[in-house]
């Protein structure tokens, strides 16, 4: 029988290639549709290859028509909070316009499963802790904001079209998979732990500390971690429970613990045994205070429990995957 084929938008990107290895471990066909300007080609080790921007209706198209998928998992994104604030253009045509393209393909294509890679950023600044799913939306920065237009965009399609689709609100994805295949691996990179990891191992001289005057106990912000092979296991799981006819749902995915910056420096420091040379700087546009997440939604409906989300797991995976890349010995 001939497998099950999954369209993964940015498929060459971090949580992206991880969602390809374990769809094809549960004997799915992936196909990754990439435009290459944040992935990489090297993180495509399972399934098809299809070079395209969503940007472009004729290159979605055209990958649909070819392949012809059951349905399709969407991380293409650009993804920066601050970065949004400086140039909120490039977040609504590369993240809404593109959506709409994808979304306007697939109806054409007649394909009409849909899981889509959202983001706790749709929240804004926490009214409580943790946040539910009817936590008010509030985005705080275009990138919040364009997530946000999709998932209204998701409920309207599919009240007039049929479509079915699981939105995932994730909160910070982070670690390495545990076998080492995939890691965080940009040319920019923003995220505490692998820049905290850099720092350690002697690649950045410090790291940034970006505010110190939250309204926490140590004064930095406090965030939920989630490892990326956990949200793996939510969208496999999210994907076979709209196969089964259940109705479309959003839900979000944390650990549901909340860790802040320095907690996150210290675990690294005791973990490598090194201290890391802080450089405290003034805090970034749209950055709330705290954000961590109740999933217990995503457990009721999907089954679906953390399993390697522990901060130890997660630090230590990222820095096996960090001296692997580097050519550092542990």
């Amino acid at each position: 029988m001939e497998k099950e084929k999954i369209l993964v938008t940015g498929g060459a990107g971090y949580i992206g290639a991880q969602n390809l290895k374990l769809l094809k471990k549960n004997s799915f066909s992936p196909i990754t549709f990439d435009n290459l300007s944040t992935g990489n080609l090297s993180s495509v080790k399972w399934g098809d290859f299809i070079k395209g921007d969503l940007k472009n209706l004729t290159d979605i198209d055209n990958a649909l028509k070819k392949y012809k998928p059951k349905a399709v998992m969407h991380f293409a994104a650009n993804a920066l909070v601050y970065e949004s604030t400086q140039n909120p253009q490039k977040y609504y045509e590369n993240n809404v316009i593109g959506t709409i393209n994808l979304l306007k393909a697939m109806l054409e294509n007649n394909i009409k499963y849909f899981i889509f890679s959202s983001s706790c950023a749709t929240y804004g600044h926490p009214e409580f802790s943790p946040i539910t799913e009817d936590h008010p939306q509030i985005p705080i920065s275009p990138y919040g904001k364009s997530k946000y237009m999709i998932e209204e965009i998701l409920k309207d399609y599919s009240n007039v079209y049929g479509l079915r689709y699981v939105t995932l609100r994730y909160f910070n994805a982070a670690g390495a998979d545990l076998e080492l295949e995939i890691g965080e691996n940009r040319t920019e990179e923003t995220h505490l732990i692998p820049l905290a990891i850099d720092t350690s191992l002697g690649i950045n001289p410090f790291l940034n500390i970006y505010g110190t005057d939250y309204d926490t106990l140590d004064g930095t912000a406090i965030r939920d971690y989630i490892h990326v092979e956990d949200l793996a296991s939510a969208h496999l799981k999210a994907l076979n429970y709209i196969f089964e006819g259940k109705n479309s749902i959003e839900l979000n995915l944390g650990s549901e613990k909340g860790f802040s910056v320095l907690e996150i420096v210290k675990e690294i420091e005791k973990l490598t045994q090194k201290k890391i040379n802080l450089k405290y700087v003034k805090r970034r546009k749209a950055d709330p205070s705290i954000l961590f997440a109740d999933s217990s939604k995503a457990k009721k409906v999907l089954k679906w429990y953390p399993e390697v989300s522990d901060i130890q797991t997660i630090i230590t995976s990222a820095l096996k995957w960090h001296q692997k890349k580097k050519n550092l010995k542990s």
